[in-house]
């Protein structure tokens, strides 16, 4: 069986790879940024985020030790800040986050329920149809928990007309093992949006 981050990858190949716009929201050591970059299309873009200096320069190591680094912008800022990254058109493929602490740095320096919840309604808003959000959910530290209870309540209440939302675990694990959660934008979504657009038009 697939753990967490393989079922991730999966997630990620699933999309359209060509001509799109791929949001890593939590670089970290930067090997889903090489994921994406080595799978996606000439057309398509990536957009690596993380608060820490020492991620950002991590992953565009790693980049450059694979001829990859012109596929992506590697970005010193919070994913909470992703809509002043991208232009009022853009609409994103995909994005992924890794939910928790950057391996091998401090472990009091974590992601946080506000600002991951402001990415991922931003993220809501701009994602296209068919696109996804893929939330990989490591909970073992402090604050983890709360992290995790708070955003599976959040995108448990999506609509089910307009989301798909799965949840990928295993439940016989000790030490908390990572979850992971995809949302997929349903092409009804889509519809409803251009329905409202045209309906603002006209009043």
């Amino acid at each position: 069986m697939k753990n967490a981050q393989q079922f991730s990858h999966e997630m990620i190949l699933s999309v359209n790879l060509e001509d799109g716009i791929f949001i890593d929201a939590t670089a970290g050591n930067g090997h889903d940024t090489l994921f994406m970059a080595q799978h996606i299309g000439k057309g398509s873009k990536i957009l690596a985020f993380d608060i820490q200096e020492q991620a950002i320069l991590q992953t565009r190591q790693l980049l450059q030790n694979n001829d990859l680094e012109e596929k992506v912008t590697c970005i010193l800022d919070s994913h909470a800040q992703i809509s002043n990254y991208l232009n009022e058109k853009d609409f994103v493929r995909l994005a992924i986050f890794n939910l928790g602490y950057l391996p091998g740095s401090d472990k009091k320096i974590i992601t946080t329920p506000s600002s991951t919840l402001e990415a991922i309604q931003i993220l809501l808003d701009r994602l296209e149809k068919k696109g996804k959000i893929i939330i990989v959910s490591y909970y073992g530290h402090d604050g983890g928990v709360e992290e995790k209870d708070l955003v599976e309540k959040f995108i448990v209440a999506l609509p089910q007309k307009e989301w798909s939302v799965l949840k990928y675990q295993f439940i016989n694990q000790i030490n908390c093992p990572p979850i992971c959660y995809v949302i997929e934008k349903k092409a009804l979504c889509q519809i409803v949006l251009m329905k409202n657009l045209r309906k603002g038009l006209s009043d």
